[in-house]
């Protein structure tokens, strides 16, 4: 008979944290965990007008709360998870699937602010979540956190230098992570999807006539059709369910065949 994993907690029992949990991937996150039997969720996101939004949008069986929070903020992100634990006396499952408001470009035409921009948006808010769940989770025997980055992680792409290099930031802290931290029982794992029909995202890459471009020639590649909020995170609720309960340190991509990184 097989070993149960330390600190495997089931949805039923299990406290969620979602940073950037009101719009998009984060709010499908949400939203599928709910329905699979999560009943205490807090959404953290800079927008308390959309953290309402987002609630009654989910209004259902589970307990969700909303905490305004900027995710760029080590002091902010720290608050956020503080009243989760105070809330439900735990984070068993921490999410970050925040978005930045960087658009792609190629190096030699972008300002030097726009690269401190883009690492500060898009790598810092997932370390400063899994830092601040860890001590929790740690002390409990168990947990589990999923970061959303992006297949600019792996792959190359003119336009993306700076996402690639802060995705790809996010994706070896996770690995590394992982590795530091199995032995308590808790498990890291990386979602890397490229584009994502129906979000915010989509639609603010494809006004930009350069990133449509780039990202309609990777579109060809999807021949099984690009994923949708949704399917993101059905992947998510995944690695975060027991049935994962030996998958860490790894960086999945979902991108309807665009790469076999």
């Amino acid at each position: 008979m097989t070993e149960p994993s330390p600190g495997l907690i089931s949805f039923d029992e299990a406290s969620v944290f979602v940073l950037g949990g009101t719009s998009g991937i984060g709010l499908a996150v949400a939203r599928v965990l709910q329905d699979k039997g999560v009943r205490k969720i807090m959404l953290a996101a800079r927008n308390p007008e959309r953290g309402a939004a987002a609630i009654e949008t989910l209004r259902g069986p589970a307990d969700i709360r909303f905490f305004s929070c900027d995710a760029t903020d080590a002091t902010s992100v720290m608050a956020g998870v503080s009243a989760a634990q105070e809330a439900f006396g735990a984070v068993d499952i921490a999410v970050s699937a925040t978005t930045a408001e960087t658009m792609l470009g190629v190096v030699s035409n972008l300002e030097m602010r726009d690269i401190e921009r883009g690492l500060t948006g898009i790598a810092l808010p997932p370390m400063y979540l899994a830092k601040a769940v860890l001590a929790g989770m740690k002390a409990r025997g168990g947990g589990v956190i999923v970061n959303i980055a992006s297949d600019a992680a792996k792959v190359a792409t003119p336009g993306e230098a700076v996402i690639g290099a802060a995705m790809a930031a996010i994706a070896m802290f996770s690995r590394t992570l992982a590795m530091e931290a199995k032995r308590d029982g808790i498990r890291i794992n990386v979602v890397t999807p490229s584009l994502v029909r129906g979000t915010g995202s989509e639609q603010k890459i494809m006004a930009s006539p350069f990133a449509a471009r780039v990202f309609a020639k990777a579109t060809e590649k999807a021949a099984l059709g690009l994923p949708d909020a949704t399917e993101i995170a059905e992947l998510v609720a995944y690695l975060a369910s027991p049935a994962a309960a030996r998958l860490t340190g790894q960086v999945v991509s979902l991108n309807g065949g665009i790469s076999a990184a």
